[in-house]
């Protein structure tokens, strides 16, 4: 097993416990010491942001977790954060956590830009102008979130 799947094992049920999941792990040398970002989110079924204590309840949880362990076996640094939203949208559960948001989807050579309603199944339902659009996951080959300067409630 590789070290990052390692990481990931130890850090999915910690995360777990601030209320969080694990959305990715990545590992790298950083001078004599590994970096290990982990990187966690709301569960898919939420919308809104992490809430900064659920992410450092979820950072000392994790450091626990891989110091009992001694996962890395060297000295390194931690670093967990959430998703920015700058991240591209390549998964249903990240389509999922960008509800009530305006995302931009790349559909067959058109761009599609409108606000994310509802996913059902495999299917996204987006509001342009007040017209529904339903788009299948399948046929999305980009997508992000437009970052809004004034949010709706």
């Amino acid at each position: 097993m590789d070290i990052d799947s390692r990481i990931a094992d130890l850090a999915g049920p910690a995360a777990q416990e601030a209320g969080l999941v694990l959305d990715e792990v990545r590992v790298s040398p950083a001078g004599k010491r590994t970096k290990v970002v982990v990187t966690v989110d709301l569960p898919e079924d939420s919308t809104g942001s992490a809430d900064l204590d659920a992410v450092a309840a979820a950072s000392r949880a994790i450091g626990a977790a891989l110091d009992e362990a001694d996962v890395p076996s060297t000295p390194y640094v931690l670093e967990v954060s959430t998703p920015g939203t700058d991240r591209p949208l390549t998964e249903r559960r990240h389509f999922m956590r960008a509800r009530t948001r305006v995302v931009e989807l790349a559909v067959a050579g058109e761009t599609v830009t409108g606000r994310l309603v509802d996913v059902t199944g495999d299917t996204l339902e987006l509001d342009i102008d007040g017209t529904t659009r339903e788009v299948s996951l399948a046929q999305v080959d980009k997508a992000r979130i437009v970052v809004e300067l004034k949010r709706l409630d």
